[in-house]
């Protein structure tokens, strides 16, 4: 059985470093998937984190309900950022929100986490046109046209190529749209990285 898990401090958060953080979404993960998750007081998590927060990661996924970040990541209540919208997209909201959860709040990783069999992709592949979902779509179509093949959203192993891509393309622009992150990457505060999750098996491999 796993160990009881702590509550993240203001001492915690400061004493770990980037790899630090993402060395703790890896062990989390191996918990997930080994069926052996940490144990917690989440009531008296939500007494200590009433005063203040102060989460190590701010990760970036898909709405998919299928991955709930929080759980496939072992982590509770205090212990990360969630950021969900369909396809992991990178939007401004998200940027500020992400620059807010490292520069202000002093969580020392950005990750986007990908997934496979993904909804959102495979609307991108389809042309899929539905309201706002049409925009949002739009946004996945470089990854789409970055990968080689023929569009088949039928066909997985190119639905998560375009996911891997998608992911790797998203960190692109939280450099390239965010001198904030950027910077507090090239200084050594901060990770950004990119992971995908597989729905099949619960694993969560870092690009």
């Amino acid at each position: 059985m796993s160990a009881q898990a702590s509550t993240r401090t203001r001492t915690s958060q400061a004493g770990l470093t980037a790899a630090g953080a993402i060395e703790l979404l890896r062990e989390g993960n191996a918990r997930f998937v080994a069926g052996d998750p940490a144990r917690r007081d989440l009531a008296e998590q939500v007494r200590t984190t009433a005063a203040g927060q102060y989460p190590f990661a701010a990760v970036l996924g898909c709405i998919d309900s299928r991955v709930p970040m929080e759980i496939v990541f072992d982590q509770g209540i205090g212990d990360i950022f969630s950021a969900r919208v369909a396809g992991n997209v990178v939007n401004g909201d998200v940027l500020g929100s992400m620059e807010f959860a490292c520069a202000v709040a002093g969580s020392k990783a950005v990750v986007v986490l990908g997934h496979t069999s993904c909804g959102a992709v495979k609307g991108a592949i389809d042309d899929v046109e539905l309201g706002n979902l049409t925009a949002l779509v739009d946004k996945i179509q470089p990854a789409v046209t970055a990968v080689e093949g023929a569009r088949d959203a039928s066909n997985r192993a190119y639905v998560d190529a375009v996911a891997e891509t998608h992911v790797r393309l998203g960190l692109d622009q939280i450099r390239g749209r965010s001198p904030v992150l950027a910077e507090m990457e090239a200084n050594g505060e901060i990770a950004i990285v990119g992971a995908m999750y597989d729905v099949a098996t619960g694993a969560v491999r870092f690009l």
